[in-house]
């Protein structure tokens, strides 16, 4: 592992007028039961209820002779209570703010309102000073700067005049949506609020609708993702977390040299009709994008709710991965040039496909790295980079507290095969199980491959967060010895994980070793918890006892 609707409408007249029309059209359908087998009333029943309410109420509920009202939904509890909710118009024009429940009594006597606003919804005019080409301007340009000035393709524009009553006194407004595609051809979307009088944006929102489905992965269960809806289908794409999202790269690879390159593997993003994604097994695509996706989801949640830092960069924009690449490719690898995960399906001997949640933590934190102190990715800083991403990948999985992939310190362990010789890629609590790790710092660490002088540091977090001798966790037996024969006593994983961050993003740099990163780590201790606290003497055994002194 390198771098491892559907709208029951009303009536369009006054309020008076449409209720009355609304009756009337129920009488047509009187004949139907008004009320289900257990005795609770139908919908037709309920809507009919309401719209007597509407009658008798229409002053407290602040309907006039230039409004209309059309019903959205209805609701009739158990015992026959009945919610039914409206949208109202204004001269035709959808009111924003306007909608209001009745609620209703059993027998369907009238019982209360509750109303998005209680002002008096009324303009003085419904003829717009800012013309609707003009407001479909100025929602192409907020669409424009909420992506980050990205080169935007077929971007589109449909203005729509409302009254707006949800920000202050109503006012005429353009409501536009505005739409296009981002540069990886996935479609964005932002609906602007523009001030029809003086061309004022009076709010703004992403309108890519999101749906909450649930994916069979390989290693995690099944679980839940956020994905888009696009028409009839969903897309393997996350709007609440950045627009993150999982593409096959369809076993090719890319072809770069020198860091610069010429050709990428692709990214096709993933797509479903029902939004239940993979099956568990290889045999389906989705699996590993299921992983893939859902190892993202929980590293965005762990940075995020864990430390506030919103994304990878900080700036809340989402990463992508790319799954199947290559053919039999062992390993996966985060890429700063393309922002962007990829995950190899393995040989079957040694590795399956890749896409375990220790790893998307792993990969996603070189980001993390990348965007802060960016570990120069050799020597000791580079054993420091790859500890990052093992120590903050670990973090992750025992953040997300998944039942199929529980917290432990064996770093991919559900990915390597029997032929592997070993249960796990690293081991924090003693790194040289592997075979080729350091368990303490010497001279010569540095000259070892990144992937072994980490240990030093995987060694020092595990000895923080967990302690020295022998122990058994999660159903895991650890014995992690120390360099100078010294007890350790650990401050827990939340302490050790808060710790290691703030170094990682406050203090070190570019050139770190081993001995300033027990500098850095101390620091970030005397920040968090202050110089003479439990866990700054806490930081300094840990160091010592894997020899960094």
């Amino acid at each position: 592992m390198s771098r491892i609707r559907q709208h029951v409408r009303g009536t369009r007249r006054t309020a008076t007028a449409g209720v009355a029309f609304a009756t009337a059209t129920l009488l047509a359908v009187s004949l139907s039961p008004a009320a289900h087998a257990d005795g609770r009333p139908t919908r037709a029943t309920a809507i009919e209820n309401a719209a007597s309410a509407l009658l008798a109420h229409a002053s407290s509920l602040g309907l006039t002779s230039a409004q209309d009202t059309s019903v959205r939904d209805v609701i009739v509890d158990k015992d026959g209570t009945q919610h039914v909710r409206y949208d109202r118009t204004y001269r035709h024009l959808p009111v924003l703010g306007g909608d209001f429940v009745v609620h209703l009594a059993p027998d369907g006597a009238y019982r209360s309102a509750d109303r998005a606003t209680r002002q008096a919804v009324s303009v003085p005019s419904v003829t717009p000073e800012v013309s609707g080409p003009q407001a479909a301007g100025l929602a192409v340009n907020a669409l424009r700067a909420a992506n980050l000035g990205e080169k935007l393709k077929q971007v589109k524009a449909k203005p729509e005049l409302v009254v707006d009553a949800l920000h202050g006194s109503p006012r005429l407004a353009w409501r536009t949506n505005a739409a296009g595609l981002d540069s990886l051809g996935n479609p964005v979307a932002r609906t602007v609020l523009t001030d029809a009088r003086t061309g004022a944006q009076i709010d703004a929102w992403d309108s890519i609708e999101t749906a909450t489905g649930d994916g069979a992965s390989l290693y995690s269960g099944t679980v839940p993702l956020e994905s888009t809806q696009s028409g009839s289908s969903y897309q393997l794409k996350d709007p609440t977390r950045g627009n993150t999202y999982t593409g096959d790269a369809e076993g090719k690879t890319d072809l770069c040299f020198f860091g610069i390159c010429f050709s990428r593997a692709p990214a096709t993003l993933f797509t479903d009709a029902d939004n239940h994604w993979g099956t568990g097994t290889t045999a389906d695509r989705a699996s590993a994008a299921v992983d893939a996706q859902y190892g993202t989801d929980e590293t965005w949640d762990y940075y995020k709710n864990i430390h506030g830092r919103n994304g990878i960069a900080g700036d809340g924009k989402g990463s992508y991965n790319r799954v199947h690449y290559g053919s039999n490719y062992n390993n996966a690898f985060w890429d700063d040039s393309c922002f962007c995960m990829t995950y190899g399906d393995g040989d079957g001997t040694t590795f399956g496909p890749l896409v375990a949640l220790d790893v998307a933590g792993h990969e996603m934190t070189h980001g993390v790295t990348s965007k802060t102190a960016a570990l120069t990715y050799s020597g000791e800083s580079g054993g420091l980079n790859e500890a990052t991403s093992d120590i903050l990948g670990t973090m992750v999985e025992w953040y997300a507290n998944n039942s199929s992939d529980t917290g432990d310190y064996l770093i991919g362990e559900k990915i390597v095969k029997p032929g592997f010789g070993k249960a796990a890629l690293r081991f924090m609590d003693k790194p040289s199980k592997d075979g080729s790790s350091a368990d303490y710092w010497s001279s010569s660490v540095g000259n070892l491959d990144v992937h072994y002088s980490s240990g030093v540091a995987n060694h020092f977090a595990y000895l923080l967060a967990e302690g020295s001798g022998a122990k058994t966790i999660n159903g895991v037996g650890y014995d992690s010895p120390t360099y100078n024969g010294s007890a350790v006593t650990g401050i827990g994983r939340d302490k050790a994980g808060r710790i290691w961050y703030r170094a990682l993003t406050v203090y070190m740099t570019s050139s770190t070793n081993y001995k300033g990163a027990r500098t850095a780590t101390l620091n970030a201790a005397k920040d968090l918890y202050g110089a003479s606290s439990a866990e700054y003497n806490a930081v300094a055994a840990a160091w010592s006892a894997v020899n960094v002194t």
